[in-house]
C-alpha cells in the first residue's frame, strides 16, 4: 500500500456517494410522478455498490456497479379526480417513500463527509512528513 492509497480509496467514496445522493434527490424528485415517458409510475432507483480490490486483494475503495430499480409494489391511492385513476379510482403512485429518501440522504451526505475528512487527514500528514523534510 503506497502513501495515496488513502487518497484513492477516499475519492472513490466520494464519488460513490455522489452517486448515491443523485439518485435520491431523483427519487424524491419524482415521488409523485404517476405517468412517465413508458406511461407508467415512476420507480424508485437504488445504487449499487461493490468493494473495490486489486489483484493482492488489497482495498482500493468502492467501485459502483450501477443502479437498480427497487422491486417492491408501487402504492395504490384511491383518488377519484386525478387523470390517471383506473375505473375504480385509484391511482399507482411511485413505491418512493420521501421520509426513507431523507434517511438515506443523510446517511449518504455523512459518508461523504467523513471521506472528505479522511482526505483532508491524508493531506495534513502529507503536510507534516514534507515540513520535517526541511
Amino acid at each position: 500500500m503506497n502513501a495515496f492509497s488513502t487518497m484513492r480509496i477516499s475519492a472513490s467514496g466520494l464519488a460513490a456517494e455522489r452517486l448515491r445522493m443523485d439518485t435520491i434527490a431523483s427519487n424524491s424528485a419524482n415521488s409523485m410522478t404517476t405517468r412517465g415517458e413508458d406511461g407508467k409510475p415512476y420507480v424508485r432507483k437504488i445504487a449499487v455498490f461493490k468493494e473495490a480490490l486489486d489483484s493482492n486483494l488489497k482495498g482500493n475503495g468502492v467501485q459502483a456497479v450501477g443502479i437498480v430499480e427497487d422491486k417492491s409494489p408501487l402504492r395504490k391511492v384511491y383518488d377519484p379526480g386525478h387523470v390517471d385513476a383506473d375505473e375504480d379510482g385509484y391511482v399507482l403512485m411511485p413505491n418512493v417513500n420521501v421520509l426513507n429518501e431523507m434517511a438515506d440522504m443523510i446517511a449518504a451526505t455523512r459518508a461523504y463527509e467523513a471521506n472528505i475528512d479522511t482526505l483532508n487527514a491524508s493531506k495534513s500528514m502529507f503536510m507534516k512528513a514534507l515540513e520535517i523534510g526541511k
